[in-house]
């Protein structure tokens, strides 16, 4: 018995290779699938990593690889080639076999004629009959054939008719290598929507349910809208269950009116929500709230939310903890010197005049910062509407007022707008009414919002701040960002690539001693950091200025900076034109691949001061990097390395007097990198 055991053991065989010769019509990657014969792991098939057992080896079945030759014969017969011949090398050696399947194709049959039947009445035909998957002139692919007849009936449902019927036929002449084929259609009447009933909900007005459905007794039916609505139902968060469904008891094939039931589940009407985390960029942070999903019974959602940052570095919250555990913030002498927060309350009306369109209105309050560039404080109000059929296509419109400060460097007004004086940067950080006409439209197409592997998304902002917007002085600009992301997955391996661009304008205003284009801080761009270009940490990319106080000078400047005695800190100031470009590979972990992933990027960009060449110019700066992916129940954690060989942006160094008038030292001052290397710790993949 034993013998046997350890003979059976013995036989074991890890497949190290998988290939295909001769396949031109027919991809590798959808050849892989049909088989049962898999591939091991890259790690466990290339030196090194194999001969120290890395990789996930994958056995070889000798039942299964004989079962594969039908499997790939019967996969191109169904694709149209009658003719094909597999045959097959197998290398042995005691422990590994290594597979290739050697394919003939031969000639396939070829389509000659595909016609569609029934339609001829209709005055939309070529929208139903346009781009199907089965076209003349190509290979007989019988799964083709079905994905035609299924998208007619697809499209015809959409059109309102939902009692068409779709008959196939085909006929093959293996000997000319010819086939044809045709769809016979019968529509039936086109109809409308019948009554609709509304059941299961005890707590929700039929009356607003009606009102969300975007079909309406009397209009054409569509099975798109019948979808639409249902999602319509849950993004209302009313109900734990939500159906759209034509009442079968009432209806019948022929029918002209279609009866529709409603049938929906109450969720919970009350949410509360807490968290409590830690984040290198705001020390200890948390948030509370509270959730009425259907306010004064009429669907309305009402929300209220607080949320703190920089508890333990900021006043009052000032624990000491920049010197310890948050010692990245200890130079944050802006952000991080108060506590930030932010106090919501909102209400979101599920259908705003059209079910297509949702509102929601906000009362806030907030101080808020960005690392190491400005603090910002301000109460207002916010209104915005989004628009999203069922094509997915969301457009948002929105206003925002506020009436706020800025806290910013001085030196970044004194560089980019020549406001050097106390009182020239005071008046900039005065509080002021900030009114900003939005708008954006998106294109989300990928498969996964959190792990995205194929697919793309896009996304066009513009955002215009004037007096005709209710803007102050000084609040002027006009902003443009698009941003696009593409995914494609090839076997385990996944690509990524990611573009952004911005650009924005204002005019020219004057102080006292100062003129130019000033755009306020808290609106101008920023780059750098774990989700662009990865060798920088967080807005450290693009126009910094450099300050160093006079009362913590023993010698004179320029002695202390030969000497290497003075370290002036710096601060980003923001640009006016951004460019960022990522392109990254992400492949499973040698160990535990179903939960860890490998990547290595490239990432580049620029931010710039256009109008600023001498200060802020355009410079390109590529890093490489490598990261590791782990996937959790919030999304992947994720640990980037960027490798950055540039030294620090060169930038104007200011003295700052005791009386906060700055002075120019040095215009083109440059500080040395203290490490090539930059860590990115976060959730989420970059883009």
């Amino acid at each position: 018995m034993c013998a046997a055991v350890l003979q059976a053991q013995d036989s074991v065989r890890v497949v190290r290779g998988l290939d295909f010769e001769g396949n031109k019509s027919i991809d590798d990657y959808s050849l892989s699938a049909a088989i049962g014969t898999t591939n091991s792991n890259w790690f466990a098939r290339t030196p090194p990593f194999k001969w120290i057992g890395l990789g996930e080896k994958r056995e070889f079945d000798e039942i299964e690889f004989r079962r594969d030759v039908l499997r790939i014969i019967l996969f191109y017969r169904q694709s149209g080639f009658m003719e094909v011949h597999v045959d097959t090398v197998v290398k042995r050696t005691p422990t590994n076999v290594k597979v290739k399947f050697l394919i003939k194709e031969g000639p396939p049959i070829v389509v000659t004629s595909f016609t569609i039947t029934g339609l001829d009445s209709l005055e939309n035909r070529k929208d139903i009959t346009d781009e199907l998957p089965l076209q003349e002139g190509k290979p007989f692919n019988r799964f083709l054939f079905q994905a035609s007849s299924d998208t007619l009936l697809q499209r015809l449902r959409n059109k309102g008719y939902p009692s068409v019927e779709v008959f196939r036929n085909y006929s093959v002449d293996r000997v000319e290598r010819k086939a044809t084929a045709s769809v016979g259609v019968v529509t039936g009447p086109r109809a409308r929507i019948g009554p609709i009933t509304v059941q299961g909900s005890e707590k929700v007005d039929s009356v607003f349910v009606r009102q969300l459905l975007t079909l309406r007794p009397g209009s054409r039916y569509s099975q798109e809208r019948l979808f639409e609505s249902q999602r319509k139902l849950y993004q209302t968060e009313l109900f734990r269950l939500a159906t759209v469904k034509v009442d079968s008891s009432q209806w019948q094939a022929g029918d002209t009116l279609v009866p529709l039931t409603v049938d929906l589940r109450d969720g919970l009407r009350h949410r509360i929500r807490s968290s409590i985390g830690y984040a290198t960029e705001d020390c200890f942070r948390g948030g509370v709230g509270w959730t009425d999903r259907n306010l004064l019974r009429t669907g309305r959602l009402f929300d209220i939310s607080g949320r703190v940052s920089k508890v333990g570095v900021g006043t009052p919250t000032d624990w000491g903890l920049e010197n310890s555990i948050c010692s990245g913030l200890v130079d944050d002498t802006i952000g991080s010197s108060k506590l930030n927060y932010n106090v919501t309350g909102s209400v979101r009306q599920p259908r705003f005049v059209s079910p297509i369109i949702a509102g929601t209105f906000a009362l806030f309050a907030e101080r808020r910062s960005e690392f190491e560039v400005y603090r910002r404080e301000e109460i207002g109000l916010s209104a915005t509407l989004l628009r999203e059929d069922y094509h997915r296509v969301p457009i948002t419109v929105g206003y925002k007022l506020s009436y706020g400060r800025t806290t910013a460097s001085a030196a970044s007004f004194c560089a980019f707008f020549n406001a050097c004086t106390p009182q020239d940067a005071q008046r900039l950080s005065e509080r002021r009414v900030l009114g900003i006409f939005g708008a954006g439209i998106a294109w989300p197409r990928s498969n996964n919002p959190l792990d995205p592997t194929r697919g793309h998304v896009y996304s066009i902002e513009s955002a215009v701040s004037s007096p005709l917007t209710g803007s102050d002085d000084f609040e002027e600009f006009l902003r443009f960002t698009g941003d696009g992301s593409w995914y494609k997955q090839l076997g385990q391996v996944v690509f990524s690539w990611h573009l952004r661009g911005g650009i924005m304008f204002a005019p020219s205003v004057s102080l006292d001693s100062a003129s130019g284009n000033f755009i306020p801080p808290e609106e101008r761009y920023y780059a750098g950091g774990p989700n662009d270009v990865r060798g920088y940490n967080v807005n450290e990319l693009g126009p910094v200025v450099y300050v160093y106080p006079a009362d913590s000078l023993t010698l004179g400047l320029q002695d202390s900076l030969a000497r290497g005695l003075v370290q002036p800190r710096f601060s980003a100031t923001g640009g006016n034109t951004v460019t960022i470009g990522q392109f990254e590979v992400r492949v499973p972990s040698p160990i535990w691949s179903s939960r860890i992933r490998l990547a290595a990027f490239v990432d580049a960009g620029s931010l710039w001061e256009r109008g600023k060449g001498n200060l802020a110019p355009f410079t390109l700066r590529i890093t490489p990097g490598f990261g590791i992916r782990i996937a959790t129940p919030l999304g992947p954690a994720r640990l980037d390395v960027g490798y950055n060989h540039y030294d620090r942006q060169t930038g104007p160094l200011y003295l700052e007097r005791t009386d906060g008038t700055l002075v120019l030292v040095q215009d083109d001052f440059k500080q040395e990198r203290p490490s090539h290397f930059t860590f990115h710790f976060t959730f989420g993949q970059p883009f």
